[in-house]
């Protein structure tokens, strides 16, 4: 069955690039709704945008979200991850603002968020993307991949020069409530030299060390230093989770990422979606769907921090 929220969830910060304050709501929605973005601050015609692989504009350093008129929402990615990760098939955010909010800089607080304002059951089933042959994606040493398994499973691996990160992998089979507790209080992370260049162009304007993992060699600059030793590519497998929510459903296939990021992954959406032999819609039987992520998910899935 496809789920929704029983009550509407609130959020309040600031924007990551933007630095300017945001409020957004994620309320109910009915069957066969999907996810979709509505402005707040825009005129009504103007204001609806569809999170979806194909209305994904190329964007530095986050994923951004357009419809025809060029209304946009930017750095969905873990609200698009908490969704996902609660099964959390239909809903209407609205935002008052161009950017959602970083929060802490991972996708606990829109979990707890949603966790507290209930899930409930709805009565439309889920319609699955099954992968049934390899894609995959390339951009020099970066590399995408979707193949076939029975469950969502994400196989991630980073390398980075600074010290602090070095080569990290994880794979993590996706189901039930693994992304909860495994990877949503995981935070975004950037070098010291990187802000300060961002900053230069004019964004990570609302950055600080409270809701970024900031490193500098082989020094962790963030207060309390890192949640994970391995936050980094922890982080990188729930931005992979809420780029591939845009596919419009849960999707049953192995996705392995080799230093991918958002531009890489819609790519491989749209390799797959190019491909009709390579995937198939799938009604979500009883067995199936208790192996998606987030289903059954309860409080007590949180990290012991929240």
């Amino acid at each position: 069955m496809q789920n929704t929220l029983v009550a509407p969830a609130s959020f309040t910060g600031l924007g990551l690039h933007s630095g300017a304050p945001v409020r957004m709501v994620v309320k109910p929605a009915p069957d066969n709704h999907g996810i979709w973005f509505r402005r707040t601050d825009l005129d009504q015609n103007e204001a609806l945008i569809p999170a979806i692989w194909d209305a994904v504009v190329p964007s530095r350093l986050c994923t951004l979200v357009a419809n025809a008129a060029g209304t946009s929402v930017s750095t969905i990615e873990h609200v698009m991850a908490a969704l996902a990760g609660c099964a959390i098939h239909n809903a209407l955010i609205e935002i008052d603002g161009p950017e959602v909010p970083i929060l802490d800089g991972s996708a606990v607080p829109f979990v707890a968020g949603f966790l507290a304002a209930g899930l409930k059951a709805q009565s439309a089933q889920v319609r699955t993307i099954r992968v049934l042959k390899p894609v995959e994606v390339r951009d020099g040493e970066a590399v995408a991949r979707l193949e076939p398994s029975e469950n969502l499973e994400i196989d991630f691996s980073i390398d980075f020069a600074e010290a602090a990160i070095g080569r990290q992998e994880k794979v993590l089979n996706m189901a039930n409530g693994a992304f909860v507790r495994e990877l949503s209080d995981s935070r975004t992370f950037c070098r010291a030299d990187d802000v300060t260049a961002m900053r230069a162009r004019g964004l990570a304007l609302g950055g600080t060390l409270e809701n970024a993992v900031v490193f500098d060699g082989d020094r962790v600059l963030s207060p309390g230093g890192l949640r994970y030793i391995d936050e980094p590519v922890r982080h990188k497998m729930l931005d992979a989770l809420g780029d591939l929510a845009l596919a419009g459903g849960p999707i049953l296939g192995r996705y392995t990422g080799i230093r991918a990021g958002h531009a890489l992954t819609n790519r491989l959406l749209r390799a797959l979606f190019a491909a009709p032999d390579a995937w198939r819609y799938d009604d979500c039987g009883a067995a199936t769907g208790k192996k998606l992520p987030g289903v059954g998910v309860h409080q007590g899935d949180l990290p012991a921090r929240q």
